[in-house]
């Protein structure tokens, strides 16, 4: 979150006030379906309550900032990913908390109270840091910007390896059928996303923008949470949604960028 944070500027909350429909109707997407994508699969799946509280966590979380490079490379509107991020990064402080409460209070305590302060700390502290410090240290920081996206990389590889080492025992049994309702989760985000901003008149450079914003999540946070709250099983969905979301953005992000090749020559 810090080195999300670092690379935001002040452009990019002022285009909040440019483009608000845009925005809002791409956080409110993130926030509607993909929890309710989460329950249906996880119902439908017939999933344990501990990996339904992964789903669920997965589909409440924030956008993640590997969408921000994904939508470069599906040659999207990188400015207006950005933008989504930020502010959904900055909405799920609170809506966080109160979904998990609404989709998986009635099964388990749902310590919403205590999950607010945490994403507070994990999230709103850092970034606003890193924002601060971008305003002060702007030319320092754009030197090494390439940097901080690896260093995020990194940081969630190593969670995710933690995660893996304590439901190794788990994964043989359970990890399939996990991976596929990650997989369903992931294509229901990216579908519901496009077809979504559609059916409001967008086209299709902000379509694809909206999609991958929508589909892919800060699965990193869900796993933090599911660790601090819950149980490592709970981890687990986040913890392969955090590969799997990589995966599919780069196929759909290659798709899209040799599509709008083949069209730009056959216009020349």
């Amino acid at each position: 979150m810090f080195f999300m944070g670092i690379t935001l500027h002040l452009d990019d909350f002022a285009r909040v006030l440019k483009q608000p429909k845009t925005i809002f109707i791409a956080v409110t997407l993130k926030f509607i379906c993909m929890p309710l994508a989460a329950l249906f699969i996880s119902k439908m799946l017939h999933l344990s309550t501990e990996l339904l509280i992964g789903m669920i966590l997965v589909g409440v979380v924030s956008g993640g900032t590997a969408a921000n490079v994904i939508v470069y490379l599906a040659k999207g509107d990188v400015a207006l990913s950005i933008t989504i991020t930020m502010m959904s990064t900055l909405l799920s402080v609170f809506i966080t908390p109160l979904l998990t409460l609404l989709y998986v209070g009635q099964s388990v305590p749902v310590p919403a109270v205590d999950m607010l302060v945490s994403i507070l700390q994990i999230v709103a502290i850092p970034v606003i840091f890193g924002v601060i410090l971008n305003y002060f240290l702007h030319t320092m920081i754009k030197r090494y910007e390439s940097y901080f996206a690896m260093l995020s990389m990194i940081t969630i590889v190593f969670v995710i390896s933690i995660v893996v080492a304590l439901n190794q025992n788990a994964i043989a049994s359970i990890g399939f059928l996990t991976i596929i309702a990650i997989i369903l989760h992931n294509s229901v985000g990216l579908l519901s996303g496009y077809v979504g901003a559609k059916w409001f008149g967008f086209n299709h450079t902000i379509c694809k923008t909206i999609a991958i914003d929508v589909g892919m999540q800060n699965s990193g946070l869900a796993v933090a949470l599911a660790l601090k709250y819950f149980t490592p099983l709970s981890a687990l969905p986040g913890a392969i949604f955090s590969i799997w979301h990589n995966i599919s953005g780069a196929i759909l992000a290659g798709f899209w960028s040799r599509h709008k090749e083949r069209c730009e020559t056959s216009k020349s």
